[in-house]
């Protein structure tokens, strides 16, 4: 059996950059998911205890249902302060933070990611960067750095951090036999008081009728490419106007299709403007989506990746088919 992946340790560029100043903006990604929001409530969490000045700041918007309790902990401007840095959580770089990102450039910043299939900038004492592909989710980075400080994790940062990790693992069901580090490390959060039941309700729980009706939509237009090994669908211009971003229940969208047998990989294209659209990419092992995203200007994960194209649904289905024709037929 393969040898468990440990997760890397933060790296001391990081820890002096903590250790050398007493006010932090803590900063992520635009459209944020539980992770996201999960890994900067944490660090805020612990930063404060340490006798920092933190702030968590979003440009949002915060369109899942489960993020709705945790939004007002956020800040959408950055304080005007320039004994701060930033730390970008969760997203490669700056431009990330979405619409935000022009006020944060004044400061000194470190990033703390996850993601595969992005070239970082090399870690400096600067801008010190954390990085490790091989951890599922953001909060575990973020676990290893406020324990290395030797703090406790408190029940509520528990919470935080094992609500992103559920939300990055698909509730566990990504992980593979190289993965036992995680689940000792979801142990431990158990223990400090975090309900994996209180969890797995508040993501898969409180789903409106209008969220189940447009999923009837997309799954009853659904398209069977390259032998049924890829399936594609989407959303409407008319039905993000009608239903918008709080009605899409992506993952139990995604989930129901790669259940499909035979399906590797799942394409959901959704118009949100009239010349531009968002696309998900899911996988079950094999296919890399994170490159195909790439080859767009997107990014993400080896099976769960995103990204925007300019066009209608048409044109942006045209070319994901063209492209993942050279996936499949090599």
């Amino acid at each position: 059996m393969d040898s468990d992946v440990e997760i890397l340790e933060p790296p001391e560029e990081l820890i002096e950059f903590i250790k050398s100043c007493s006010k932090f903006i803590i900063a992520g990604h635009k459209e944020p998911d539980g992770d996201c929001v999960g890994s900067q409530l944490a660090l805020r969490s612990a930063l404060l205890r340490m006798g920092k000045e933190a702030i968590a700041c979003s440009a949002g918007p915060f369109k899942r249902t489960e993020l709705n309790d945790y939004s007002g902990q956020f800040s959408d401007v950055p304080e005007n302060d320039n004994d701060a840095k930033v730390i970008i959580i969760d997203c490669s770089n700056k431009e990330r933070t979405g619409s935000i990102h022009e006020l944060l450039d004044k400061y000194p910043y470190a990033i703390i990611d996850h993601h595969a299939a992005v070239t970082y900038p090399p870690s400096t004492r600067e801008s010190p960067v954390y990085v490790d592909p091989n951890a599922p989710s953001c909060t575990l980075l973020i676990y290893k750095l406020i324990t290395i400080f030797d703090l406790e994790i408190t029940e509520e940062e528990a919470k935080y951090l094992l609500f992103g990790l559920c939300t990055d693992t698909g509730f566990f069901r990504h992980l593979t036999e190289k993965n036992a580090h995680v689940f000792e490390i979801a142990s431990k959060l158990i223990n400090r008081g975090a309900s994996p039941k209180h969890i797995f309700n508040e993501i898969n729980g409180g789903k409106s009728l209008n969220s189940r009706i447009l999923l009837g939509n997309i799954l009853s237009r659904t398209e069977a490419h390259f032998d049924g090994r890829l399936l594609i669908s989407c959303e409407t211009l008319e039905e993000f106007n009608i239903f918008g971003l709080q009605s899409r229940d992506s993952d139990t969208l995604n989930q129901m299709l790669l259940s499909v047998k035979g399906v590797e990989a799942v394409v959901i294209i959704r118009q949100e403007l009239v010349d531009n659209c968002t696309v998900s990419l899911r996988s079950v092992d094999k296919i890399n989506v994170a490159k195909i995203a790439a080859h767009f200007c997107g990014g993400g994960h080896k099976n769960a990746a995103g990204l925007t194209m300019k066009g209608d649904i048409a044109s942006v289905k045209q070319k994901l088919l063209e492209h993942f024709s050279n996936t499949f037929n090599n």
